[in-house]
């Protein structure tokens, strides 16, 4: 983590030292939840729409933050304290990470993507750990306060940084490739999720390849090769112009005969996915999770590791000890000997259809049951977006469609012009679904359960888990 004197942390962040004699004081770390703080961080008070966070400086400080940034025009700083008076607090606070991310010798992996870019992210740092001290985002610490935190996080022994970017609106991967100044660029794919802020996929596209803003010099992007919107929407970009395109290379992966990597021979066992990849021949490879798709993620992660050195072995090992983050279809086994696909951290039409083949592609001795909740933030087209994941459900995949909440209705009516009615259901109570489910399965079955994170779906995985099969 960041450690610097208080003076460092004034200049860096744009700022100036409420009291020049305290510039001396030793800074390790930052923090912006005074309840989380350790002694010697940096306290940040930011401000919202509801909350004020210069209400607890006095409290921070007590409690052992060595000082804090204050926002210029703010009554009631506490006084005698040491503080750094800013313009803003968030500006400085992003100041202050770009500024470290400058002083440090390390490289940046930026990720950004419609789905899949947590999982690639962890995949990308695990691969590249085979070789280099790598810090990666945690949490969804992807936006545009949680990616300065992340880099304030990173030790100053890091070699590479692999930073997850988020949005919800255009401009924001733009100030997030500002601020961490990649060397690497990763577009994971281009799916339907934010439709209801942006309107179209090539406007989802459009804020996307903002990531390649703050690409460095002679830094490379590596991209989806079967997702022609995204080629679309970065020849639009003034760093694409032909003299702008200099300033960094381009490498694509996918399935499609014109990406440079590309998956061969995937198979699943168990909990693990194995392939081989047409680009890195002579080694096989497998990543602990299931899914076509999840190959995918890890043909970018291999991107990353062959751009900066790896050999095929090397990138093999990476991706074998990968180390997942919770809730990207997470498999268990219940006591009844069901098996539970947990994937219930986010959902769009992408992602969905892709879970829902992972569940048509397992080999499992029984039946097979798809629990789909709502995928939010779809816009006007939602209603029909849910009914063509419906339609998209394989009758003769999956004995059973349980659906939940008030867009998963459109689900069961898409699923309703495929199936027989009484293999199809609707459900407002989680509850009576879970309670439903568990009575209806047994040993050797298979539950895929998903939905978008705020409809904790989770809880209906941990239901059956608890209360195992008939």
């Amino acid at each position: 983590m960041i450690k610097r004197t208080l003076a460092d942390i004034a200049a860096m962040a744009g700022g100036r030292l409420s009291d020049p004699a305290m510039g001396d004081i030793e800074i390790c770390g930052v923090s912006r939840d005074s309840r989380a703080l350790t002694r010697g961080n940096l306290y940040v008070p930011l401000v919202g729409d509801n909350f004020d966070g210069h209400e607890f400086a006095a409290s921070a400080l007590a409690q052992g933050a060595a000082a804090a940034l204050w926002q210029q025009g703010r009554a009631h700083a506490p006084h005698g304290a040491p503080l750094v008076y800013v313009d803003d607090t968030l500006a400085a606070l992003q100041r202050l990470a770009a500024a470290y991310r400058r002083q440090l010798g390390a490289k940046v992996v930026g990720i950004t993507g419609s789905n899949g870019k947590t999982t690639t992210k962890d995949l990308t740092a695990a691969v590249l750990a085979a070789a280099f001290r790598v810090h990666k985002t945690e949490g969804n610490y992807n936006n545009h306060i949680g990616l300065p935190l992340t880099l304030l996080q990173m030790d100053e022994r890091t070699e590479i940084a692999v930073l997850e970017m988020g949005m919800s609106g255009r401009g924001e991967i733009e100030l997030l490739s500002r601020l961490a100044a990649p060397d690497v660029a990763i577009i994971t794919n281009i799916g339907e999720a934010h439709l209801l802020q942006l309107g179209s996929r090539i406007e989802i596209a459009r804020a996307k390849t903002e990531i390649v803003a703050g690409l460095r010099e002679g830094g490379l992007l590596i991209y989806n090769g079967d997702e022609p919107l995204i080629e679309q929407a970065l020849s639009e970009r003034p760093e694409a112009a032909d003299e702008g395109r200099r300033r960094f290379g381009t490498f694509r992966f996918g399935a499609g005969p014109s990406n440079e990597l590309k998956p061969l021979n995937i198979r699943m066992d168990g909990t693990s996915t194995r392939f081989e990849i047409d680009g890195l021949p002579g080694t096989g490879f497998a990543i602990p999770v299931l899914g076509v798709h999840n190959v995918i993620n890890a043909l970018a992660a291999a991107a990353a590791g062959k751009r900066f050195g790896l050999g095929p072995a090397a990138i093999a090992r990476g991706l074998a000890a990968a180390v997942m983050t919770g809730m990207r279809i997470e498999v268990a086994v219940a006591p009844s000997g069901v098996t539970v696909l947990n994937d219930a951290y986010n959902a769009s039409p992408t992602s969905m259809r892709a879970a829902l083949r992972l569940l048509a592609e397992l080999d499992a001795k029984g039946r097979k049951y798809a629990v789909l909740a709502d995928m939010l933030e779809l816009g006007p087209q939602e209603a029909e977006l849910h009914r063509e994941v419906g339609r998209s459900i394989d009758p003769a995949a999956v004995e059973a469609v349980l659906a939940y909440g008030p867009l998963g209705r459109h689900i069961a009516e898409g699923a309703r012009e495929r199936f027989p009615h009484e293999r199809v259901f609707h459900y407002e109570d989680k509850e009576a679904l879970a309670r439903e489910l568990a009575s209806r399965t047994a040993a050797g079955d298979a539950v895929l359960v998903k939905g978008s994170r705020g409809m904790r779906m989770e809880t209906v995985a941990a239901h059956l888990l608890q209360l195992g099969g008939r």
